[in-house]
């Protein structure tokens, strides 16, 4: 086991590479520049500009610096934002970014677990179609629709909930984001969960304790659970993952102060330090999540172990 997880490790770090390989040269590829602007910019200030963040240099030149630069621990400075520091940019929107995160995944463990235990536990009644049929729904509605939809019902027609702006401290403000984001997942969730736990219902272990007269209930909490959810824990680590992603386009929905903003920014601007060091960020908490699914899943399931 010690061996796998250290090979997972090793992946993650291989991943990361790739990533901001990638993710250099494909903003290197964008047309325009980070000094690109309406008005134009004389071509001696230009010239000053791109030799003081240093690019004037060859490509491979720029690209181990940025490299060596990274292990160092230096993101480097935002060309968009004044040579704003990327570690300062990020440590003051990540908060929100991490908080809707967990929030959202929360929503849909709590939302899409429960469904599908019960439809699997009432299995072709009409507990278990309308639990499908959310799920398909859910499925079906990108988080990019039901969001707008949720900000114009709930923010501005019934005015129930906040749909702009953002508070730490105050819950309603977390609430249409969270579940615009957590929904989709969810909606997932309960289908694994269903089909998971539908496959132990059917082992012989289940059949044998039912002929010992063990209740449907102890049956299915003592005996099923635990080996039931091994596909939806392994499926949270890339919900997660499509969470924080997904929060980026977001974030912009109900104008959060998030990364989601300085991330699309820094696309339009071509602003390749910021860009990099979000990547890099959301790529290491994807990471992190699969490692903890990962744990998770030998413990649901010791077969996993050898």
């Amino acid at each position: 086991m010690i061996r796998y997880l250290f090979n997972r490790l090793l992946q993650g770090v291989i991943v990361l590479i790739v990533l901001f390989t990638l993710t250099f040269f494909l903003v290197k590829a964008l047309p325009g520049g980070p000094f690109q602007t309406e008005k134009a910019i004389p071509e001696h200030a230009k010239a000053r500009m791109e030799a003081y963040y240093g690019l004037d240099k060859p490509m491979p030149v720029q690209f181990v610096k940025r490299a060596t630069n990274l292990l160092k621990g230096d993101p480097g400075v935002s060309f968009r934002l004044e040579g704003r520091e990327v570690s300062e940019i990020i440590s003051q929107a990540f908060p929100v970014s991490l908080q809707l995160g967990l929030v959202a995944i929360t929503i849909a463990i709590g939302i899409g677990i429960p469904l599908g235990v019960i439809a699997a536990w009432k299995k072709n009644t009409i507990l278990d179609y309308s639990a499908m049929a959310l799920a398909m729904i859910g499925i079906c509605l990108p988080s990019f629709v039901i969001g707008p939809i949720l900000a114009d019902r709930f923010g501005q027609k019934w005015e129930v909930l906040p749909a702009m702006g953002w508070a730490t401290l105050n819950p309603l403000f977390w609430i249409l984001p969270a579940i615009t984001l957590g929904l989709v997942s969810a909606a997932y969730l309960s289908r694994l969960t269903r089909a998971g736990m539908l496959d132990t219902l059917n082992q012989d272990f289940v059949r044998t304790a039912r002929a010992k007269g063990v209740s449907q209930k102890d049956i299915l909490i003592r005996h099923c659970l635990r080996g039931g959810l091994s596909p939806a824990v392994a499926y949270i680590g890339p919900a997660f993952a499509g969470i924080i992603s997904g929060s980026l386009v977001i974030e912009s929905v109900f104008a959060l102060p998030g990364l989601g903003t300085h991330f699309i920014k820094a696309i339009e601007t071509g602003d390749e330090p910021v860009l990099t060091g979000i990547v890099l960020l959301f790529g290491i908490l994807i990471i992190l999540a699969n490692f903890a699914t990962d744990l998770l899943a030998f413990w649901l399931n010791p077969r996993l172990r050898s």
